[in-house]
């Protein structure tokens, strides 16, 4: 065994910790590191669901939709000096023009046939299922009419009144 340079010691002798590295700090995360961005991206998906909308929209937006046509197509008789009708029925609704003494659907994009979106139940009134609210060309109708739209507990009501205004009010 080899003796060290003061000549009491062999070389392989060590004092208590000398021979040892440095611990070095271990890389990564540490579980409750991880925790915390698991529950903030947690929270942060949440809030994002919770701001979607509804992929079918209001119900209420869905009667301001329906009102600003029926608004249109009051405008339109008044424009074209010639009656024109909105009908309406428990699974959507339309608008015809009056041609030749017969009513004719009207075909621009804006005034096709729409259906109510689904889950929307309306409500016209009318014990014959269907409505039919008729614009003079001065803009005057020829009854006023209440539509109710309900969906998932929501509810909206659009107004036909006889002076040919139109309104939609959460319901």
């Amino acid at each position: 065994m080899p003796i060290s340079a003061a000549g009491n010691k062999p070389l392989d002798w060590v004092p208590a910790g000398a021979g040892t590295l440095p611990r070095r700090r271990e890389s990564g995360f540490t579980l409750v590191e991880l925790m915390v961005v698991v529950t903030i991206i947690g929270l942060a998906s949440a809030s994002v669901v919770w701001a979607m909308p509804d992929p079918r929209g209001r119900v209420q937006d869905e009667a301001v939709r329906f009102a600003a046509r029926v608004r249109a197509v009051h405008d339109s008789a008044i424009v074209e000096a010639r009656p024109v009708s909105v009908w309406v029925t428990g699974g959507g609704y339309g608008f015809d023009r009056r041609l030749s003494g017969g009513w004719t659907p009207i075909a621009e994009k804006p005034m096709r046939v729409e259906r109510w979106s689904e889950g929307t139940k309306a409500s016209i009134g009318d014990s014959s299922g269907r409505v039919r609210v008729t614009f003079d060309p001065t803009g005057l109708t020829d009854r006023p009419a209440t539509i109710r739209l309900d969906r998932d507990g929501a509810g909206a009501v659009v107004n036909i009144d006889a002076d040919g205004s139109v309104h939609a009010d959460a319901g």
